[in-house]
């Protein structure tokens, strides 16, 4: 596929997010936030998408233009598996590559419990993110959600300190308590508290359904199955900006009993899986 290069506009830096239990810093959140941030505008780095490709017929209709990916062939070229730390707060795994997995043309996310738990994590989670950056566009994946307390399965944008820019997320999170919703957020330069939950008319859990967002300069907006559920307008809101790396990970919480419930591990492993990812860009 062609590789389209375009340009962003970022934002200023906000707070930084450690590993718990190893040097490197993990490169997501999905913490509820209820404060909010002015936002400074800069000109960025002109950033291009990963070239992916695929021999076999499309899963999807795919736009003119877009980057698509399966997971018939594997790990796709630009993307990578989280390995060896763990984000800490919340989160109560430490993402291991060997929790991304790829079967009967499907990415698995596992989470278990780890073979080899440090700093008093015990379980594994399993993450997939891109390699680079992403702006403006439509970003969609068909996915099968976990069902179970106490887990999320996800789909999101993310940049931060990590990445030496400020925190930028859009998030597509299933709640494994109850899988007939979903909850869209938002965080800018750190602040979120912009959690909208939405009934599906489904169990996420038992088939695989799209989840898609569209990210403007002055809009977001969410679609389940291409039609349009959510939206959330640029003023009088603050919304992202800053180009950022395309995730999915499956986690189980600790200390959010009140938002995820209480984690149940009797029934380890569980699996979030997905079939395919399209990113379509916007030319500004």
């Amino acid at each position: 596929m062609n590789i389209k290069k375009y340009s962003f506009l970022p934002l200023v830096l906000s707070a930084m997010i450690f590993s718990a239990c190893g040097q490197q810093p993990a490169a997501t959140t999905t913490a509820a936030t209820t404060t909010t941030a002015a936002v400074t505008e800069a000109a960025p780095e002109t950033t291009s998408a990963p070239e992916t490709t695929t021999e076999a017929a499309t899963l999807v209709d795919v736009p003119e233009g877009a980057q698509y990916s399966d997971f018939r062939s594997g790990m796709p070229a630009g993307f990578e598996a989280s390995d060896g730390w763990c984000n800490g707060s919340m989160f109560n795994v430490t993402w291991r590559k060997s929790n991304v997995t790829f079967n009967d043309g499907k990415m698995q996310l596992v989470i278990d419990n780890d073979s080899k738990p440090k700093g008093g994590i015990p379980y594994s989670g399993g993450e997939f993110r891109s390699k680079d950056f992403y702006g403006y566009g439509r970003y969609e994946i068909s996915m099968k959600a976990i069902k179970n307390d106490g887990v999320v399965s996800s789909f999101f944008t993310y940049t931060g300190p990590s990445d030496n820019n400020p925190w930028d997320e859009i998030d597509v999170e299933i709640l494994g308590k109850d899988t007939t919703k979903v909850q869209f957020n938002y965080f800018v330069d750190g602040k979120g508290g912009h959690e909208y939950m939405h009934d599906l008319g489904f169990d996420a859990s038992e088939d695989f359904h799209t989840y898609a967002f569209e990210w403007h300069k002055d809009s977001l907006t969410w679609f389940v199955d291409g039609v349009e559920v959510h939206k959330v307008e640029r003023e009088p809101e603050k919304l992202p900006q800053t180009p950022s790396k395309i995730m999915a990970n499956a986690w189980c919480g600790t200390g959010v009993d009140g938002w995820l419930n209480a984690f149940k591990d009797d029934k380890l492993p569980v699996t979030a899986e997905y079939e395919w990812l399209v990113f379509t860009p916007f030319e500004s």
